[in-house]
């Protein structure tokens, strides 16, 4: 049996729309995996330590010896992996047993050039050999650059939203909604109070799914939110009220996408 190494963006976010985003690109992998022995590697926390690469440990030969290595998802890449925390946490004495890796809809961060250190380390790490999916323009760019092959094939999450899918997606409104919210460091927004009072308005049931980590905190500093019931972060917690008759309001994008994969409407609030 072949061996595929899967590296999760969901292990040590700060954010469960990386939980799915991992669910969706395990469910677009499965032609490929079904029939392999599925590794998985965090990417947020380092995989492992420089001196067992140095000291050729079985295991890790076992994770560099994969048939396919796929990174999953989320705004990965970054212009200086010399920054103090990077989203894909490795280095240049660690990464050698990752070489090969294929992007699965990734996504880069801010900036605008990246530095000769990082694209080392790219080169290093990334498959020359595969295409890499990529979530946007700006990020093929990046990649193209740096002199591999990409095609923007937008966030995993999206690849099930094809027209026929759309299509059975009610255009009546519901009795209840869920809905999100993004912690706003600066304090809570006037326009997200306003959401509040609508939802509370026109609908009898409100539920609020707690998507960051500081999104439980920020709803509890606005008025009126005695009689919204709060859905714990969990994707488990997500879906039975998304298996329900509920339509989506928020200004969480991944929420909101999976809201859609349940053939739920949505009405996107942009702060």
């Amino acid at each position: 049996m072949e061996n595929v190494l899967l590296l999760d963006t969901s292990v040590g976010s700060d954010n469960k729309g990386d939980d799915i985003i991992m669910k969706c690109v395990r469910h677009q992998l499965s032609d490929i995996t079904k029939h392999a022995y599925v590794y998985t590697l965090p990417t947020h926390v380092s995989p492992f330590h420089w001196y067992q690469v140095a000291r050729g440990s079985n295991r890790v030969k076992t994770f560099d010896n994969a048939k396919y290595k796929f990174v999953g998802g989320s705004n990965l890449l970054t212009m200086d992996m010399l920054t103090h925390f990077p989203q894909w946490n490795i280095n240049i004495f660690n990464a050698g047993p990752l070489k090969g890796s294929i992007l699965v809809g990734v996504g880069a961060g801010s900036g605008s050039k990246v530095n000769g250190y990082t694209k080392a380390l790219y080169r290093k790490v990334l498959s020359h050999e595969y295409f890499h999916s990529v979530r946007d323009e700006r990020t093929k760019r990046i990649l193209d650059d740096m002199g591999f092959k990409a095609i923007n094939t937008g966030c995993a999450t999206l690849w099930s939203l094809t027209p026929e899918h759309c299509r059975q997606i009610p255009t009546q409104k519901s009795d209840s909604v869920v809905f999100t919210l993004t912690n706003d460091p600066a304090g809570p927004l006037k326009e997200d109070q306003q959401l509040i009072d609508i939802l509370n308005k026109n609908y009898k049931q409100v539920y609020y799914w707690v998507q960051g980590d500081h999104d439980f905190e920020y709803i509890k500093k606005f008025r009126n939110t005695h009689s919204i019931t709060i859905i714990p972060p969990t994707i488990e917690d997500y879906e039975k009220i998304l298996n329900t008759d509920v339509d989506y309001i928020g200004t969480r994008l991944h929420g909101g996408i999976y809201a859609m994969r349940h053939k739920k409407t949505l009405y996107y609030h942009c702060n």
